[in-house]
């Protein structure tokens, strides 16, 4: 268990297009709450986490209608452009040593991994949870064909929650911004400034919604956790 407490971001500013549904994927319906009630409760669940802040769009219309908005522990944030731009506004409200971001559209986030993570993020570099790849990858020509097979020991793929010293988190996507890199996590950030976070292997359940096959499997996940205790 981690001795520290901290501050948990979730940007939720995304449209979700893939999604192909009338409101933001986060806001989509599951086990009958909203996809992002889900995932800030699971975070709020965990004794090390004492605060969620949520990065939201300027045009949302859906979070004050939510029980979450009179929650106490929880801070509004305004969203960016980007994912990068969205956490670096909402890290402009955290004052604790260190930061956990998760993606408002996982809410199967089983306790244990946030355990190990939060164990792991201890050490300087800072710490993500990942899935190992288990397939067979190929890389494509442009042209709908297969180019080469792409071996895939060491190749993870990148889940969230991800944790980082608050400081060194925001100076690394404040440079990349400015910098105009592409920074798809914060991970990524991270790695550009230099520094080698941990992987954490997590579970494979830790699914992110994005097409609306996933909710299916998500309530089918979340209903496991809860038989489990996790």
């Amino acid at each position: 268990m981690s001795h520290f407490t901290l501050t948990a971001l979730v940007p939720a500013a995304g449209v979700g297009r893939r999604m192909g549904s009338a409101v933001p994927k986060q806001y989509l319906r599951l086990a009958g709450k909203t996809v992002l009630e889900h995932t800030v409760e699971r975070l709020l669940g965990h004794p090390a986490i004492g605060e969620v802040v949520v990065a939201l769009s300027p045009d949302d219309e859906w979070f004050a209608e939510l029980p979450l908005a009179a929650d106490s522990r929880i801070r509004r944030a305004p969203g960016g452009r980007e994912r990068a731009d969205s956490v670096l506004n909402a890290l402009e409200f955290v004052t604790d040593e260190r930061v956990l971001v998760h993606d408002a559209a996982r809410p199967c986030l089983a306790m244990s991994d946030l355990d190990a993570l939060l164990m792991a993020a201890e050490q300087p570099q800072g710490a993500i949870l990942a899935c190992r790849v288990r397939d067979t990858m190929k890389r494509g020509d442009g042209r709908g064909a297969i180019h080469e097979s792409v071996p895939r020991d060491e190749l993870w793929h990148a889940l969230t929650p991800q944790c980082f010293a608050t400081a060194e988190l925001r100076r690394a996507l404040a440079n990349a911004l400015h910098k105009g890199l592409a920074v798809t996590d914060e991970a990524s950030a991270m790695e550009l400034a230099g520094f080698h976070p941990r992987l954490v292997e997590g579970r494979a359940d830790n699914i992110k919604i994005t097409r609306p096959e996933d909710l299916a499997l998500a309530g089918f996940f979340l209903q496991q956790l809860k038989e489990n205790n996790e």
